[in-house]
């Protein structure tokens, strides 16, 4: 009995996957499935739905964030130019 329960504890342990590993088959299945219009679709009703649910100062901020965030990257890819 014991070696049984081994045996379908490994068979139990191949099978499962991790949340990521979970993620890509799923987000890959759904690319399958859907086309262009669909993801537009989606990304059109998630934008809609976080213009209700925040106000201008909180674009503001995503928008002072992601400034920073550009002007980093963009100094470090020239000093990597200025490197080489």
């Amino acid at each position: 009995m014991a070696k049984r329960n081994n045996n379908q504890e490994n068979q139990n342990n191949r099978s499962k996957m991790s949340l990521e590993e979970a993620g890509q088959k799923g987000g890959e299945t759904t690319a399958k499935n859907h086309g262009h219009e669909f993801y537009e679709e989606i990304g059109r009703k998630g934008g809609e739905a976080t213009a209700r649910n925040h106000d201008k100062e909180f674009y503001e901020e995503i928008g002072q964030k992601g400034g920073e965030a550009r002007a980093r990257q963009n100094n470090n890819n020239s000093n990597k130019n200025n490197n080489s």
